[in-house]
């Protein structure tokens, strides 16, 4: 473990900065984001290019988490030890987990994504609350999607609790934010992305296209608001509209499910067309 760096004081200048990153005004003028938790940290560290700019560590988490602390300060990041209430008070969470980073925006140039050809993608279009936009790129990521877009009508991607619920995953796929989903269509769309909307009233079943061998190409998924989907000029420009098939009594899937079986699905029709495919090809 590197030598223990002194503990810092509440009043420090440099808690209140971490402080106000709660807020996205904030987050958006330092182009700064917290990383709260030793997964989020780990993958902050091992992100590289001085992503991880501080970490604050109480005593006990420290001692815990040694070898995180050794991958922070090898990436360059300043480290604090602080006690349990200067965490707290960083924190974003109820019970903190000892560790948070202040860590600079990593966010992928929309162009960058396009000239990369990607295979799969996950559209967020209105999708406003932060759990499930953290959930979804999870779930993209878990399924080998190689880019996530955020349009400018979605959740700040740095929200605290969009960073936590991509337990790490924010680290580890380029990411687009702000992008108007009508630019997000048809720049997939000239890379030779074909566009899907995933709607509860979608004309096209997700077992028939599936069935049918439609879903074998580059895919690019639109996910709508939580609460009413996608609206009709959305949906209207999808190469198909399609429905994830409900066999039981449940009156529909939340978001974040919906995303994960349509992600899945496409997953699979990639692999079973052209062979097995690392989810970590570039």
């Amino acid at each position: 473990m590197p030598p223990a760096p002194e503990l810092i004081s509440p009043r420090s200048a440099r808690v209140a900065a971490a402080r106000r990153l709660a807020r996205r005004n904030f987050r958006g003028k330092d182009r700064l984001f917290l990383a709260e938790g030793p997964q989020a940290v780990r993958e902050a560290a091992g992100y590289g290019n001085g992503t991880l700019v501080e970490l604050f560590a109480t005593v006990d988490a420290a001692e815990r988490y040694a070898d995180i602390l050794g991958e922070a300060e090898n990436s360059g990041a300043r480290l604090h030890l602080a006690d349990d209430d200067v965490i707290a008070d960083i924190s974003t969470t109820v019970t903190p987990q000892g560790l948070v980073g202040v860590c600079r925006f990593i966010d992928t140039p929309f162009e960058d994504i396009l000239k990369a050809r990607p295979r799969l993608v996950a559209v967020l279009a209105n999708v406003r609350d932060p759990g499930n936009a953290g959930t979804v790129l999870r779930c993209a990521d878990a399924a080998g999607a190689e880019a996530v877009v955020l349009t400018d009508a979605s959740v700040d991607l740095y929200n605290p609790k969009a960073v936590r619920a991509s337990v790490g995953s924010l680290f580890h796929l380029p990411v687009a934010v702000g992008v108007p989903v009508e630019e997000a269509v048809a720049g997939l769309k000239g890379v030779g992305v074909r566009i899907l909307a995933a709607d509860g009233v979608g004309a096209d079943d997700l077992d028939d296209e599936l069935d049918k061998g439609t879903m074998g190409g580059p895919t690019a998924w639109v996910f709508g608001n939580e609460a009413w989907g996608l609206p009709e000029e959305t949906r209207a420009l999808a190469d198909a509209v399609v429905r994830v098939p409900i066999h039981g009594k449940a009156e529909s899937l939340n978001l974040a499910t919906a995303a994960a079986v349509c992600l899945y699905a496409s997953a699979r029709a990639q692999r079973a067309s052209g062979g097995c495919r690392s989810v970590t090809e570039s």
